[in-house]
This record gives C-alpha cells, sequence and structure tokens, in this order.
C-alpha cells in the first residue's frame, strides 16, 4: 500500500511517502514561509521523481487531524481532501500525538508526546508500547506540563514534541531529572509517524468512521 501523509499541525511542514512499511522519502521544512505557500509545492517535488511514482499511484492519503493550529490544520486537511478527490483515492486523519509518538516505538520507556498549546499547557497523551506494538494510550488531552509528566506513572519516562522542547525545565524538575527527553531534531511531528499509526491499525484503516478526516481541536478558542 502506497500511502502519501502530510502534518501542518505546527509551524514545520512534515511529509512522507511509505510503500508497505518501507519509508520511501521524508522531508521536513520550516521556515517564515506559511503552509498555504509551500505545501502544494513540497507535495509537487515527491512526485514523480523523489517517491517513484504519480500521485495517481497512492493507495491513500493522510493528514494530522489535530490537535494543533487551527489555521495550520485547515490547511493540510483541505490540501489532502483535494488531492484526494482529484486522484479519487481514500483519504483519514491520525492524531498529531501519534505522529510523535510512533517515532519512538521501540522504546522501553513509556512515551508521552506533548505539543505547545500556548496558555502555559500542552496537547498530550501517554503510549506504552511493546517491541513496536502499541498496548496502551491514555485519552488526548490539554493541560499544564506538570499534570502531563504526572500522566506517565512513572519519573522513568520518554518526552517528545515541541511541549517538551518547551517546557524541558519543569519536566526535568518533576522527575527528579529521571526523565529521558529526546534531540531538538526529534521533537517536531513526522508525517512517516502517522503513516506507521496507520498501518498499527489494521488494513481497514481508511474504512473506519472513526478516522474520518475531521480536525479535531482538544481546546476551542
Amino acid at each position: 500500500m502506497k500511502i502519501l501523509a502530510l502534518s501542518t499541525a505546527e509551524p514545520g511542514c512534515s511529509l512522507a511517502v511509505m510503500d508497505g512499511d518501507q519509508l520511501v522519502c521524508e522531508t521536513y521544512w520550516q521556515s517564515r514561509l506559511t503552509h498555504s505557500r509551500r505545501l502544494l509545492p513540497m507535495i509537487a517535488s515527491f512526485f514523480p521523481d523523489r517517491a517513484g511514482f504519480a500521485v495517481s499511484d497512492l493507495d491513500g492519503i493522510l493528514a494530522a487531524r489535530g490537535p494543533g493550529s487551527f489555521t495550520g490544520l485547515r490547511i493540510g486537511i483541505s490540501a489532502v481532501m483535494g488531492i484526494g478527490f482529484a486522484v479519487s483515492r481514500p483519504v483519514a486523519g491520525v492524531s498529531s500525538l501519534d505522529g510523535i509518538a510512533f517515532r519512538f516505538a521501540h522504546a522501553d520507556l513509556p512515551v508521552c508526546a506533548m505539543m505547545d498549546a500556548r496558555r502555559s499547557q500542552v496537547y498530550c497523551a501517554v503510549y506504552w508500547f511493546d517491541k513496536g506494538r502499541l498496548k496502551r494510550k491514555t485519552p488526548e488531552t490539554v493541560c499544564p506540563p506538570d499534570q502531563a509528566v504526572s500522566m506517565t506513572q512513572t519519573p522513568h519516562a520518554l518526552f517528545a514534541g515541541s511541549g517538551a522542547r518547551v517546557y524541558d525545565k519543569i519536566i526535568r524538575s518533576h522527575t527528579s531529572g529521571h526523565a529521558s527527553l529526546t534531540h531538538q531534531e526529534m521533537h517536531h511531528i513526522s508525517a512517516a509517524g502517522l503513516i506507521r499509526s496507520a498501518l498499527m491499525s489494521g488494513p481497514d484503516f481508511f474504512k473506519n468512521p472513526e478516522n474520518t478526516l475531521i480536525p479535531t481541536y482538544i481546546r476551542q478558542g
């Protein structure tokens, strides 16, 4: 199954193409340009040269559906729906937090995916993996960073995402320095992570009504 995924949930834009479980190409771009100006040229640069096949050869298209920037999510979702309509391919949405957490699916620690929600809050969920398979995930929520830390139920957890970058001092303080934080370049939402989350859900992912491509903001306003 050939899948294109993208995330415009935060200032950086991530795109990836996978063929089955093989990553074909992935790119991440953060600049002063808005998503509306850079997204379509980024997609055009993938096909056919980098991907090795045409957009019409895709089997499905994914977008990060939230949480995240209201405007950013609308741009990404609109682009995916437009492409899906143009090439008659199914589209679906994946949690933005999955795009962070599934990069660390082989971690032996609980993975706390945290996105900066401003107002001294984070969007977050905690994931427990076993040899790359998701075993459990908390409900997604928006809360103060110290509350997100307590959701891991242990000071020995892995923290990733823009929220972990912004509130790293709070994380270290509330875990007495036992927390593991990812490198700066690993905090963004990975489009490949979105695809891996979808693939783990099974072959009927695009048919499942729970994966409808509608934005999930968590916090309104």
